[in-house]
């Protein structure tokens, strides 16, 4: 079995009652409207640590809304799910999404974090060491900029794993119910612009 060095994941996160929650005044939130998603613990629960090298990086993606959590899932955050999985917090990523204002329950959202965590003594080195914040165009509903990728490539060693991946990365590893399979080429599934 392939141990990780670096795994980015954009998990699946629950924002309203799908699962069994009051429902008095919530509507379907556009994540649950594209795709199966998960509570907190149940991520948490993920065997992800047994994928990962003894000195690894982990991108733990993280919605404005999701990153204290919600009071329903207040015992399970997502700083918990990192530590459930192996890695300690080491700081938080920014991404400025360029271009219409999106969703929001309270502000409208621009922004979208990246928790970054450690594994083991695994550093990364002076001379590679990149802003916290970082800007790129929005695509499609969570679609992650390439330009965050050719950062996480740059700075944190391969092999690579994506969970919850809904597109394929040359060179990368895909985890998910949505991952497409090896077989799907980079053309077919709109990677080549």
């Amino acid at each position: 079995m392939t141990l990780y060095r670096t795994i980015v994941a954009d998990p699946p996160w629950e924002y309203n009652a799908t699962k069994g929650l009051p429902t008095r005044g919530y509507k379907p939130s556009t994540a649950e409207a594209h795709y199966p998603t998960m509570r907190n613990a149940e991520m948490a629960a993920l065997p992800v640590s047994v994928m990962a090298a003894d000195d690894a990086h982990l991108y733990l993606w993280v919605t404005n809304p999701r990153l204290y959590g919600e009071r329903y899932s207040r015992e399970v955050q997502p700083i918990d799910i990192m530590e459930a999985w192996g890695f300690r917090y080491v700081t938080l990523l920014t991404w400025h999404k360029l271009g219409p204002v999106g969703l929001g329950f309270h502000f409208r959202g621009n922004t979208e974090h990246v928790l970054f965590g450690v594994r083991g003594k695994i550093t990364i080195p002076t001379n590679l060491r990149e802003p916290t914040l970082f800007a790129a165009s929005k695509g499609g509903h969570s679609v992650k900029p390439d330009r965050f990728y050719e950062m996480v490539e740059r700075v944190s060693p391969g092999p690579y794993l994506e969970l919850f991946a809904r597109r394929r990365r040359y060179g990368w590893d895909v985890w998910g119910n949505e991952a497409p399979t090896e077989a799907a080429s980079q053309a077919e599934m709109g990677l080549g612009a």
